[in-house]
């Protein structure tokens, strides 16, 4: 009797998200920064300076979310800001971009960690203990939720909605009931606000935290590989996320300045929270340490989610061992990617200050966002709107282009002023990993098979 050899089937992700999920991935991923670490900007430079950070980083992040929004709604596939570059400018950038992605989302997923075993602490102090060991909290958080990436992306992505939506709505409902539905309202901005304590020095050396209110909004393109409709869900749950944001960061900022002194909430550690108590309402301040809970959560599930894209993303490409770019077989996640990054965020959040992750993940976010003019500017030139079709075209080009590659050179400046050993520690990391790409792992990296998007041969090739 013949027998035949059928090829076994190869494995991919599962088409199960829609535009609602896109927008959790963004806003969960980066709610959290309202409810701490923004603040770090008031100790910069008082209250007005972090305001100024505000904008000003909502204005790279708007650039941001534009400029993603066209180039993944047309290379919609795993890995992101890194399948774009792998496409469009060259294997190193590829790498590189791969790095920073997994490292900004790896830190952040830290940050969470380290806020949640921080509140578990302040609450068990609040019920007359002299506190509690936050280690456990901290493993259990990343535990769990690395568990809950493990078996399926639908139900990850479900829970960050729910509990993104209940964080964003507690911030709402804050704002309301300390301003418009309070009879005496607790504000105090004229006895609160000052001038700027520290100059207009202060001002841009704030400006290094004003990206903690957004960053993380382009982890919307992770999710390219498993949304039904990339073209649609993917521009629409990305600038939905961004206009979500920057009314968040906006009302954040102004009940916190207006209930607490700037002394004080330029080293809170949860800031929310602290409103919330100093409020005078016993319903707001639950409310907000579970908006504070959920928020830290859906963060760190999201970056759980969005590095290990990445990470299977280069190891499918072999940037990485192959090893990495393995589908579980029944749950179809790239397991093998969520359970090696697991150690790493427990060794950051186990062992490092807040500050110091959080700067660890605006930086190599920051890094990333550099290379975004780039790159829009070399995919409009060798494949102009006519060429291809798009999901969305962003307008005005190139001036958010320009104008988000010098707002990147400004905030490169900020960083240096306050964490300059750390900026050049990680810059060199990152030129030491680009020569052991291009002298060592190159050799295996098959370019023929990395191009999988059926475009025409690019202009003036």
């Amino acid at each position: 009797m013949a027998t035949t050899h059928e090829a076994p089937e190869k494995l991919g992700l599962l088409r199960v998200l829609g535009p609602a999920h896109v927008w959790a991935l963004g806003v969960g991923i980066v709610l959290v920064g309202e409810y701490m670490g923004w603040n770090f900007a008031v100790g910069k430079g008082g209250a007005y300076a972090a305001l100024i950070a505000c904008w000003f980083a909502g204005t790279l992040y708007s650039c941001v979310a534009m400029i993603d929004s066209e180039v993944t709604s047309t290379v919609a596939a795993a890995g992101g800001q890194y399948t774009q570059a792998k496409h469009i400018v060259g294997p190193l950038m590829a790498f590189n971009v791969g790095l920073y992605l997994v490292f900004a989302y790896t830190m952040l997923e830290a940050a969470n960690a380290i806020t949640v075993g921080f509140l578990m602490d302040e609450v068990a102090k609040m019920m007359g203990t002299d506190g509690i060991d936050q280690r456990p909290f901290i493993i259990l958080a990343i535990m769990f939720l690395a568990w809950l990436n493990y078996r399926g992306v639908l139900a990850t992505l479900t829970f960050s909605l729910v509990i993104t939506a209940f964080a964003f709505t507690a911030v709402i409902l804050l704002f309301l009931f300390t301003t418009v539905l309070s009879g005496d309202s607790p504000m105090r901005h004229a006895e609160l606000m000052t001038d700027l304590p520290y100059g207009w020095l202060g001002v841009l050396a704030s400006m290094h935290f004003g990206l903690w209110y957004y960053l993380g909004i382009e982890g919307t393109t992770q999710a390219a590989e498993e949304v039904r409709s990339p073209a649609r869900s993917l521009p629409f749950g990305t600038l939905a996320g961004i206009m979500t944001l920057l009314i968040a960061a906006t009302l954040t900022w102004y009940v916190c300045v207006g209930l607490m002194p700037w002394e004080y909430l330029g080293q809170a550690g949860v800031p929310l929270f602290d409103a919330a108590r100093l409020s005078g309402s016993t319903s707001l301040m639950v409310l907000l340490g579970i908006g504070t809970l959920f928020a830290t959560l859906a963060s760190a599930n999201g970056c759980i989610n969005d590095a290990s894209r990445a990470w299977f993303a280069m190891g499918r490409d072999h940037y990485l061992p192959a090893w990495f770019g393995a589908v579980h077989p029944k749950y179809r996640t790239p397991y093998r990617s969520i359970i090696f990054l697991v150690p790493i965020a427990l060794i950051f959040a186990l062992g490092a200050p807040l500050d110091q992750v959080i700067t660890f993940s605006i930086l190599s976010g920051l890094l990333g966002y550099t290379f975004m003019p780039i790159n829009i500017i070399l995919f409009r030139k060798k494949w102009p709107l006519d060429s291809i079709k798009r999901g969305y075209e962003h307008p005005f080009h190139p001036i958010p282009s320009i104008t988000l590659f010098t707002l990147c050179a400004v905030t490169y400046f900020a960083v240096f002023l306050g964490y300059g050993t750390q900026l050049i520690a990680m810059i060199s990391f990152y030129i030491i990993v680009s020569l052991w790409f291009h002298f060592w792992r190159y050799r295996f990296v098959k370019r023929a098979d990395q191009f999988t998007m059926p475009w025409p041969r690019p202009k003036g090739y």
